[in-house]
């Protein structure tokens, strides 16, 4: 039976001495997710709630058995900043919901490029047409390119300054609106609020850009199987 275990910092993990299979670190001030101590027994780590932006190297030294991963409502805004989960080869559920990364384009296809052995993304399974997807956007040295770009973008990122856009901006339409009085309605803390209004105030509607994709067929999740365990 996995047991959780709540503490207030990350430094104070030496004291469990590995003894639980689940710590739950949510509703905190984290920044960055880093610093643990080695941890054989942990698969499942909650950190909804805070404040990550940043996410440390070399996790899979510490955490070699982490197979859940939940960052759900924290302030990881470039897709980069997850590419140090690429390294845990045990990570297979992760959740990134309410996190301003979660609005850029194709983030869904890179965390699976990226995280390949991902099963559940933002508590939604990852479907094999979704692989397939991602290994053909970014495939060879145009999908390299690719990648390179969205490394590029964070890099020389300017808090602060305008995002670019590809057309003329223009007011809201009523379905926008909608959209974005649903979404600070189902606002839980004030946080989330203040990370809805700064989405808004660059141009950005909560969940215009996320896609949702038919129900999987009985025969793909056998498909699956043998892409994610026979490559």
């Amino acid at each position: 039976m996995i047991t959780g275990y709540k503490i207030p910092v990350i430094e104070n993990l030496g004291a469990t001495l590995d003894q639980f299979d689940a710590i739950d670190f949510s509703d905190n001030e984290i920044r960055k997710l880093d610093g643990f101590p080695l941890l054989k027994r942990l698969k499942t780590l909650l950190v909804n709630n805070n404040r990550i932006c940043r996410i440390g190297e070399g996790l899979e030294q510490s955490l070699p058995n982490l197979t859940e991963l939940i960052l759900t409502n924290n302030n990881i805004t470039e897709m980069v900043e997850l590419d140090p989960l690429a390294t845990i080869k045990t990570l297979t559920y992760l959740s990134i919901l309410r996190n301003p990364v979660t609005n850029k384009k194709h983030y869904r296809l890179y965390i699976i490029h990226k995280v390949p052995q991902i099963r559940v993304l933002d508590f939604q399974k990852v479907k094999l047409k979704e692989r397939q997807e991602a290994e053909k956007m970014f495939k060879g040295k145009r999908g390299a390119q690719l990648a390179k770009d969205i490394a590029r973008r964070t890099k020389t990122f300017n808090p602060g300054a305008s995002l670019p856009t590809d057309k003329k901006k223009a007011g809201p339409s009523p379905g926008d609106v909608e959209a974005i009085k649903n979404a600070i309605a189902n606002a839980t803390t004030l946080a989330e609020i203040e990370r809805l209004k700064g989405l808004l105030q660059s141009g950005q509607i909560p969940g215009r850009d996320r896609k949702t994709g038919p129900a999987d067929d009985v025969e793909e999740e056998m498909e699956e199987e043998t892409v994610v365990n026979g490559s």
